[in-house]
């Protein structure tokens, strides 16, 4: 066990954190070569780069976002994006390792708010999962991948806690700590190739409807005469 453990800490956590970069800095580079693309197919240069960039700032945190009809959800689905995103970051046992493995010191969260926030990130993709079973709107837009993505999502967070909190755990601390580890892992390979890489392409998608729907003066007309044909007006 210890060996896996050991295993399971450094290659295998150095290959699969590698490809995780690699991949995502590909869809980055992809993305940015389709946005330049659009932009040199558009006539219209007139892209509102500053409302782009404060709705993509106001999406971060979107408070002032949260649907009224359904403020549960809004509000568990942004703790959610909060937690899985800061905890793995500024927990201390892994700013330890961002110095340890890259030489970067990031500022640590004590103790105390990485447990909070552990715990609302579960408790957070929970409530997720139960709405999107009993919800009608959200359980038509499901698929069995999604319940998965999210259990796999919260599995870090629970077997961490658990290995940093052993009393009345289920299983030892190095068991507990190989699930984690390899948990998160599969996170890596799983970040660029599913929809959890919307968290390094969020900006592009903001940037989408401002070029990548923008039509070349003409196109409309050709649109509603291939939709309705030749009628009367279509020209307008």
């Amino acid at each position: 066990m210890t060996n896996f453990l050991e295993f399971a800490r450094g290659p295998l956590f150095l290959a699969t954190f590698l490809f995780m970069v690699l991949a995502l800095l590909r869809l980055v580079i992809l993305n940015t070569r389709q946005v330049i693309q659009a932009l040199g197919k558009t006539p219209a240069r007139d892209v509102p780069w500053r409302k782009v960039v404060t709705d993509s700032a106001e999406w971060v945190v979107p408070v002032r976002h949260v649907i009224r009809e359904v403020p549960l959800l809004s509000l568990a689905s942004i703790a959610f994006h909060v937690g899985a995103i800061l905890t793995p970051i500024l927990l201390a046992a892994h700013v330890a390792l961002w110095e340890r493995g890259l030489g970067i010191r990031l500022p640590a969260f004590p103790a105390t708010v990485s447990d909070v926030l552990t715990l609302v990130t579960l408790a957070s993709a929970a409530i997720l999962f139960v709405i999107r079973l009993v919800r009608p709107a959200a359980h038509m837009l499901s698929r069995p991948w999604d319940y998965v993505l999210l259990v796999l999502v919260a599995l870090p967070f629970l077997t961490g806690y658990l290995a940093a909190h052993p009393a009345g755990a289920p299983f030892g601390y190095q068991t507990l700590m190989l699930l984690h580890v390899l948990s998160a892992e599969l996170l890596f390979v799983l970040m660029p190739t599913t929809k959890l890489a919307h968290m390094v392409l969020f900006p592009f998608a903001r940037l989408s409807g401002d070029i990548f729907w923008r039509l070349v003066p003409g196109a409309g007309a050709k649109v509603a005469h291939t939709l309705r044909g030749s009628e009367k007006g279509v020209e307008a």
